[in-house]
């Protein structure tokens, strides 16, 4: 059953807890620490000494024999478990702001680097970047944090991580939190997604694959989306993260001319320098951001996109075929271009699956975190309180 929330408020504005410091040379040190099985607390990170009523964002390394997970976390060990798992390009960083909110009222919130990005493990093999891989991750992890069932928010591929998570591992889950990308329960993957595009939209002889569009040119022209993302990664970064423009809603998006210009920034092969918004990321953050992509390159974070079939396989294999008995809110996105429900049929496979799902929406573009960061905070408080979580 779809419930609709009351519109959250939509005054933006940027949290003083938003500002952080670089971690590059503090995680280059802890990684060379570290032993196998072992766990680091480098200390607090962020602005926690200046607002005496912030929680200290501690930075841990978490290593299992089959993956090492880097992750942040604020609040009470004892208190209710929250656990924020990012999408693409992104780093457990992104959810600062959600993190203290939510530490500062008691809970005790966990954000990780997903596989292949910031501090965490990132493999050579592109199967190694299959769904089960990483939600085989997060049950490592959360077994590791006391494995209490927890309140698990995901945004862009970490919606379908914690989607694909609950399905599998129901009791792990008291609530999950979508933001911007729905739950298909037949797979994230491309044969999933063509289905529900809207052929009014994108007319199948000019946008066969509508505005997944640049998910097929990941998977056909790999190497060389790797390459232009590579090519100046500070200004590909902040080429990425820009806020959503309301003229954009119903329109055509971007993304689904990636094939027919050769590529995201075309024959340039490279992003056009482009300042950061300071509105999205912190300054000190974005340097982070950016240093974990010095570091690590794109090609961990962009080999997601290319284990179809495998992420169709697992989630045939979910119980009850991957139906949701656990209350879910779903925050859409009123921008995004992408993957707003609103105007397409992409929430159909949701709605269909879910027994209990909320659905609000913020008007903002696919960056929804950081570009409405407190909204976001009072969208998810509001529906922990309604279903009494």
């Amino acid at each position: 059953m779809t419930k609709n929330l009351l519109p959250v408020t939509a005054n933006s504005r940027r949290s003083p807890l938003a500002s952080g410091i670089a971690f590059g040379a503090s995680l280059l040190m802890s990684q060379a620490a570290l032993g196998t099985g072992s766990v680091a607390v480098d200390g607090a990170v962020g602005p926690g000494a200046e607002f005496s009523n912030a929680p200290n964002l501690t930075e841990h390394t978490f290593r299992s024999p089959r993956h090492t997970t880097r992750y942040w976390e604020a609040g009470p060990v004892d208190g209710p478990l929250m656990i924020f798992v990012h999408g693409w390009p992104e780093i457990g960083l992104m959810w600062r702001s959600q993190i203290e909110a939510f530490a500062s009222e008691g809970w005790r919130c966990v954000a990780p680097d997903m596989r292949g990005y910031g501090g965490s493990s990132a493999p050579t093999a592109p199967d190694a970047y299959t769904l089960k891989e990483i939600v085989d991750d997060m049950v490592e992890l959360h077994d590791h944090l006391g494995a209490r069932p927890a309140i698990w928010v995901g945004h862009d591929w970490g919606s379908p991580v914690v989607g694909a998570l609950a399905a599998h591992h129901g009791k792990r889950s008291r609530g999950v939190v979508l933001i911007s990308v729905p739950y298909f329960p037949e797979g994230f993957a491309l044969p999933n997604l063509v289905p529900l595009i809207d052929r009014q939209l994108y007319p199948t002889d000019r946008y066969p694959d509508g505005q997944w569009d640049y998910f097929r040119f990941y998977q056909t022209h790999f190497n060389q989306t790797v390459s232009d993302f590579e090519a100046d990664v500070p200004a590909s970064l902040a080429s990425i993260y820009r806020r959503g423009n309301p003229a954009s809603a119903g329109q055509l998006a971007p993304s689904a001319s990636i094939t027919q210009n050769g590529g995201r920034y075309g024959s340039a092969h490279r992003a056009p320098a482009t300042a950061p918004d300071p509105a999205l990321w912190s300054s000190l953050d974005f340097d982070s951001l950016v240093e974990t992509f010095r570091g690590r390159g794109f090609r961990p974070a962009n080999a997601w996109y290319l284990n179809d079939i495998a992420n169709i396989a697992f989630a045939h294999a979910a119980p009850d075929d991957g139906r949701l008995h656990q209350p879910v809110l779903f925050v859409n996105s009123d921008w995004d271009a992408i993957s707003d429900i609103n105007r397409s049929r992409l929430g159909e496979p949701m709605r269909e699956s879910c027994e209990d799902l909320s659905v609000t929406s913020l008007p903002a573009g696919h960056w929804l975190p950081l570009e409405r960061k407190t909204e976001l905070v009072q969208a998810i408080r509001s529906w922990l309180g309604a279903k009494g979580l």
